[in-house]
């Protein structure tokens, strides 16, 4: 099968985020199929930007698209979309190049792409699939309390009710959304989920080495274990989604020896490493970002791994962030402070889950871990890595993904 998927922020391991149109296209070309991924030669998400127009990675072709770079979210980035989907209208021959797709992926988190992407599939007699990251534009009106009237939500309306009535299949990362795409014109039984995944085999085979800066952080980490501390990590990105004033929160209230290790950089870290030292938070400590091949070494020293997100009603269609299952593929017990529609943690017996934004209960789900004997945090750490195996193996997801497609 000849499959197109088209998502402006496509990444690789080569240039980074965003990563799952590659796991899965590598598995497919595994499968023996062939595949093309179109993304936009510029995207903020990614660590390195693309320098030539067409490119083999893993037998995977990506072919990408010219368009301007630009910061934050301003005019620069509306324009890099437009770029993007005016070239999907007016160049697919020339984009393609021969390639003659039997599916096409609409896989980009904007349904404004839909509308090329429909004529393209028409072009070829293929079939349209709509693959679901974020549901737009219930997103930027729920998270960013953008009025149903405003022309920006009336058009990516438009476009996600005209996706729902001409696709022929909507696969969504979110277990819980189905209701909402029938209640938009999707036709009963067109919806599917496959979350997001894990690659199993790269786990240990792409840990790196301890840099020399990563060497004394871990060497403290050492101390503290030898001192009978429980160690609390945090490893990601410090932003307001990650409602990490909820963890300092819990730190004020935690009583057995316990340290909170908060590692990664993002906007909000100096304004958390103000408010910890005003509070006088001597268990918590704030290591720097490390690269991701690193991060491994950090999960493997702590005892209990921690991820909460701000409590917003979007999350009722569920959730399937990274994070849960790169600690779980960790083998850590988890605590998590999220209200979603879903709950991995406790379906998978992997921890503790909590409300979100309940700084007390994370403190006393802490203090439960810390009083649990090294056996029993390791039993937790091994359901969730039975889990996530089974479930969540880009092997798996990627054959699953196929049989809903053929």
């Amino acid at each position: 099968m000849n499959i197109l998927l088209i998502n402006h922020y496509a990444g690789s391991d080569k240039y980074g985020m965003e990563y799952r149109p590659y796991y899965m296209a590598r598995e497919w070309v595994k499968l023996g199929h062939n595949v093309t991924i179109v993304g936009a030669n510029f995207s903020h998400l990614r660590n390195k930007q693309p320098t030539c127009r067409e490119e083999i990675v893993d037998g995977i072709r990506y072919v990408w698209l010219p368009t301007n770079s630009y910061k934050g979210n301003g005019i620069g980035r509306i324009v890099n979309m437009g770029l993007f989907v005016l070239q999907l209208f007016f160049r697919p021959k020339a984009i393609l190049a021969g390639f003659i797709p039997d599916v096409v992926i609409a896989s980009s988190t904007k349904p404004l792409e839909i509308y090329p992407e429909k004529l393209i599939a028409d072009r070829y007699k293929a079939k349209l699939v709509y693959e679901v990251h974020d549901i737009w534009p219930l997103s930027p009106m729920e998270i960013g309390n953008m009025s149903a009237r405003h022309p920006f939500i009336r058009v990516m309306q438009a476009a996600e009710d005209y996706a729902c009535r001409h696709v022929d299949k909507i696969i969504s990362l979110l277990p819980r959304a189905e209701e909402h795409y029938l209640e938009h014109g999707l036709a009963k039984g067109k919806f599917f989920c496959v979350p997001n995944g894990v690659v199993i085999s790269e786990h240990k085979s792409k840990v790196q080495a301890a840099s020399e800066s990563s060497e004394e952080c871990l060497r403290q980490m050492d101390n503290w274990r030898r001192d009978n501390y429980r160690i609390v990590i945090f490893a990601g990105s410090h932003g307001k989604a990650n409602a990490l004033d909820v963890l300092l929160s819990a730190a004020k209230y935690v009583q057995l020896r316990t340290k909170i290790v908060l590692l990664g950089d993002g906007p909000e870290k100096a304004s958390l490493k103000e408010k910890a030292e005003i509070a006088g938070l001597k268990n918590v400590v704030f290591f720097p970002r490390v690269p991701k091949q690193e991060v491994p070494l950090y999960l493997e020293k702590a005892d209990v791994a921690y991820i909460g997100l701000v409590s917003t009603s979007l999350f009722r269609f569920g959730i399937s962030p990274n994070k849960i299952m790169d600690y779980m593929l960790a083998k850590k017990a988890i605590i998590q402070s999220i209200d979603a529609g879903n709950d991995i943690v406790c379906e998978s017996g992997c921890g503790i889950s909590v409300p979100a934004g309940d700084g007390k209960k994370v403190a006393e789900a802490i203090d439960k871990m810390a009083a649990m004997p090294l056996e029993k945090l390791a039993e937790l750490g091994k359901n969730g890595y039975r889990y996530v195996t089974k479930n969540h193996d880009y092997r798996v997801l990627a054959e699953k993904f196929i049989s809903y497609i053929s």
